[in-house]
């Protein structure tokens, strides 16, 4: 994996210069020299960087290319976009997301009351809004509301009763008005396309939302008994997030197309707009040899306007405007997490970790000249023996004939031996090498929490792109094991003999070594879980001005204990009070005691749950 596949994964979006990665925009700041800033100010743990001009980057690059579509086909419908609130829902980045769009006249899509109210509060007027998801009566006099205060709302129905309380809510908002102003009204379809992978199921007949043609036609005599047909303007469709491969979309798409077209014919005469969802994916392999897209973004705009130009041809109807719900592709990109490396827990196998008598067994002697004398020519043959070796020593131990640092002797020659072949021997690339990686990988503890900051990776083993920050300028030769900070066995990154990722080997009491994980702005964040409490981390917004220089914006500390506890709906007065009291009653301790572990006490309840320093093992001895 060179460059840890940075051509594969970042779009240019970050470059290596000298021995660290660096922001590819202004004056090309290193990540690591912003996450030192930010730390000397004494914020500790992990650390969510957000990078606006990243999200404007995804907006234009996604307008252009449709438009550029949109004039090699001669396209007659325009194109629209709304962001999906679900994929993101944190201030700082709804904030960035409408202040970098407003030249696209770019909306948002809201799927609940809560995300409906961002909706209405931050989307410009004039700017669409798309409702989506299921809706009870009182979420559809909302939407009814942003219409009379002038915002381009389309409510999508998802069931006929939806449709039942759309004419319900009219008649008591616009009962006795000349001039009705209500919400432009949608329908989802439940296609006979499905999508492929793990969001498969969100299209095809067994779908969870949309209308089948049978109900389809029932809504249709709906609004023209109700006298709103002419509000119909969209029909919506959705066939699954990160949609790897373009053939379903191209199917879907056609499905769609003819109903619009059908639609149409009837005498829906406003209906004027298809929704195709999101799904539009975002390359997560760091492997060039197994990308998870296998289309470009131009040929996914190329084929929605010329699919659907293709339809209105040939049924002689108006060419329909695009609307796209594209989530993933705009926020994924946007957002880094950088934590550190607490400590390295394979060090035991150095060879300050040797523990030679003045006589030892003859088989650790062999094993000793195995190593020192292993070469590229002989490496094979040695590695062999070694472990050969190694199952002898064992058997001794077993039987009493050798003691315990003949064992640790043992286990750390070997660990040596296996980790100097894998070195001599990479170029081979060899099933067995590739087995013994799994012996010798090494595990780095993380100052993070994978259940809450990659929920993807623990609950649908979604991979994502992970490299340090520094050293880039030396190969790195640990096959590496990521472990979180939680006290769960499922918080690891195990290390994986057909994608590897190699780290440095790194002295971590003379230097601080830091993990960057990449693209995790959708969906990690509003799906992250407080597993054993830890909680958001802190965050801030990198900023750039006119002469390139970056800024700290918006910067969030993670919370601290109490709040966590107060958001759990612990009655933390109550938890003051008790500890408080605990130490003032204790008779052990004196006044002047007891006003210094009080001062302790309230010192550490104002901290957040990440770690700050694992004390060295070495220092312990």
């Amino acid at each position: 994996m060179k460059d840890f596949g940075l051509d594969v994964w970042s779009d240019n979006n970050f470059i290596i210069k000298h021995d660290t990665i660096n922001i590819n925009y202004g004056l090309e700041p290193s990540l690591y020299e912003i996450t030192q800033q930010i730390r000397n100010q004494g914020y500790k743990g992990p650390l969510l960087l957000r990078f606006p001009h990243i999200i404007k980057k995804q907006i234009s690059t996604l307008f252009e290319t449709f438009n550029a579509a949109r004039e090699t086909f001669d396209y007659q419908g325009t194109f629209n976009a709304v962001f999906p609130l679900k994929v993101n829902q944190f201030p700082n980045f709804v904030h960035a997301l409408m202040d970098v769009s407003k030249e696209y006249n770019y909306g948002l899509e809201a799927g609940s009351k809560a995300e409906l109210v961002i909706a209405m509060s931050k989307t410009p007027l004039g700017a669409p809004i798309t409702i989506n998801g299921f809706k009870d009566k009182e979420m559809i006099s909302m939407c009814f509301i942003a219409a009379k205060m002038g915002h381009n709302i389309t409510i999508t129905i998802e069931g006929l009763d939806e449709l039942e309380s759309i004419i319900q809510v009219n008649q008591e908002f616009n009962e006795e008005s000349d001039t009705p102003i209500l919400p432009k009204i949608g329908v989802r379809i439940r296609l006979h396309s499905s999508g492929i992978g793990i969001w498969a199921k969100s299209g095809g007949y067994n779908s969870k939302f949309g209308l089948t043609s049978t109900e389809l036609i029932e809504a249709y005599e709906l609004l023209k008994k109700h006298n709103l047909l002419e509000h119909l303007g969209m029909i919506h469709f959705h066939i699954g997030s990160q949609m790897g491969d373009i053939a379903p979309l191209k199917k879907a798409l056609r499905e769609a197309g003819n109903i619009y077209a059908e639609l149409k014919k009837r005498g829906a005469n406003n209906l004027s707009a298809i929704n195709i969802g999101g799904g539009l994916a975002v390359e997560y392999s760091q492997h060039a040899h197994d990308k998870e897209r296998n289309y470009s973004l131009s040929e996914f705009a190329n084929d929605v306007i010329y699919l659907m130009q293709e339809i209105a041809k040939n049924k002689n109807v108006p060419q329909p405007d695009i609307f796209t719900e594209s989530g993933r592709y705009i926020a994924a990109s946007h957002s880094v997490l950088v934590a550190p490396v607490l400590e390295l827990f394979s060090q035991e196998y150095h060879e300050k970790c040797l523990r030679l008598k003045s006589e030892n067994p003859p088989l650790i002697e062999e094993l000793n000249d195995l190593y020192n004398t292993m070469s590229r020519t002989n490496a094979r043959e040695y590695l062999h023996d070694a472990l050969d070796h190694m199952e002898s020593l064992l058997t001794l131990f077993d039987l009493g004939y050798i003691d315990l640092e003949d064992r640790s002797n043992t286990e750390t020659f070997v660990n040596l031996i296996v980790k100097k072949a894998i070195a001599l021997l990479r170029s081979e690339n060899t099933d067995e090498l590739k087995q013994l990686q799994d012996r010798v990988q090494e595990k780095y503890l993380v100052n993070f929490s994978i259940f809450q900051s990659l929920p993807d990776f623990w609950g649908l083993e979604q991979e994502f792109p992970i490299m340090p920050l520094t050293h880039l300028n030396k190969i790195p030769t640990n096959p590496a094991s990521i472990w979180d900070i939680t006290c769960d066995s499922d918080g690891e990154i195990e290390f994986n003999r057909d994608y590897p990722l190699y780290l440095h080997d790194i002295d971590l009491d003379k230097e601080e070594y830091f993990l960057g994980f990449f693209l995790t702005g959708a969906y990690q964040e509003v799906l992250g879980m407080q597993h054993n409490l830890f909680t958001h981390p802190t965050e801030c917004i990198i900023n750039f001005d006119e002469t390139g220089n970056y800024k700290i914006d918006g910067l969030i500390e993670a919370q601290n204990l109490m709040d966590v506890l107060d958001d759990m709906d612990y009655d933390t007065s109550l938890i003051d009070k008790t500890l408080k009291q605990h130490i003032e009653l204790s008779e052990r301790l004196t006044a002047e005691e007891k006003r210094e572990l009080l001062g302790k006490l309230y010192l550490h309840l104002s901290e957040n749950s990440y770690l700050k320093t694992i004390q060295a093992i070495d220092e312990l001895i």
